[in-house]
């Protein structure tokens, strides 16, 4: 049996619950959140027999074999590092950090324990793009270049639920991190980045539009848009085009350059990437191996929004 404590029980949270509870041997132990009263309500559904609001209290507990932090971004290095300290596996949220420096001290203690320490780099695991992946590995397809989308409508600070959210997002270290990783995982090693930003809003501080370019060592480029302004179609469009065709993904869902569905059944055993994702946690803890989106994997994502944010 696999003892799991999940902290930060909000929209994404709960998305990891319901992945969970997919998964057999898997035991949901603890809910940390921000409130008392969220905590202990998300724990009743879930049937977790610990709720708090602090992190430390699962940590103490010897019936928690892993953590997955669902927590705002500017606590995931130090809360990754004190779950590890406390001898626990660990998933991060995307993103790892909102920092290079954060970023590299999660990866040494990573290396200095040998926990598992992932992070939640979904892209990898939706089944669209897993799919357009081994087509790529098998030598049927060669990425000529990426054409992204990342548009939200969040002139305030609200979370997916359209919840009010108490830490401030960041297009740049959350959003870009899922295509920056995404790209190189699909074309390869990026050697350049550039980067440009629109106007900061003038109370959370951040920029609301972004642009970024990329090239990876095979000649293939990527065009990122990323928007809080975008008042339409909400998400992540991915526009693959490729030397034998084009596909658009759309989370975990695939169609062609000509809105044609492709078939992804027999991809993986669920259609859902987070689920995915925290299949491939418990797999890679229960076979003492390397996760895919382990901290070493992703480092050099970070490096490059580290380089991009010198830019802006």
């Amino acid at each position: 049996m696999m003892r799991i404590a999940l902290a930060g029980a909000g929209a994404f949270g709960e998305k990891h619950l319901d992945g969970l509870m997919n998964i057999d041997g898997v035991e949901i132990v603890s809910i940390i959140s921000r409130t008392g009263e969220q905590a202990a309500t998300v724990a009743e559904k879930y049937g977790a027999r610990h709720s708090s609001t602090r992190l430390e209290d699962a940590l103490a507990r010897d019936d928690v074999d892993a953590v997955i932090l669902c927590t705002p971004t500017q606590m995931h290095a130090q809360q990754a590092i004190a779950c590890m300290d406390a001898g626990k596996h660990v998933q991060i949220e995307i993103p790892l950090a909102d920092s290079l420096a954060d970023a590299e001290a999660v990866l040494t203690k990573a290396e200095q324990t040998g926990l598992t320490c992932m992070v939640g780099h979904t892209r990898r695991f939706n089944p669209s793009h897993q799919w357009v992946h081994r087509r790529i590995v098998a030598g049927d397809l060669a990425i000529q270049q990426m054409d992204v989308q990342t548009y939200f409508f969040r002139r305030q600070n609200m979370n997916a639920k359209g919840e009010a959210r108490s830490w401030t997002d960041h297009l740049l270290w959350h959003h870009a991190a899922h295509t920056v990783d995404l790209f190189a995982w699909q074309a390869g090693p990026i050697v350049k980045a550039n980067a440009i930003a629109g106007p900061l809003h003038p109370e959370l501080g951040i920029a609301m539009d972004m642009s970024i370019q990329l090239q990876s060592e095979c000649g293939a480029i990527c065009t990122l848009s990323l928007s809080f302004n975008n008042d339409g179609p909400l998400g992540t469009f991915f526009r693959y085009i490729g030397d034998s065709g084009t596909y658009i993904a759309r989370y975990d869902d695939l169609v062609t350059g000509r809105e044609g569905p492709v078939d992804l059944s027999g991809v993986a055993v669920s259609n859902n990437g987070i689920e995915l994702q925290d299949r491939e946690f418990v797999a890679a803890i229960r076979e003492g191996r390397s996760p895919l989106s382990s901290v070493a994997d992703v480092m050099p994502c970070y490096r490059v929004l580290h380089q991009l944010e010198g830019q802006l």
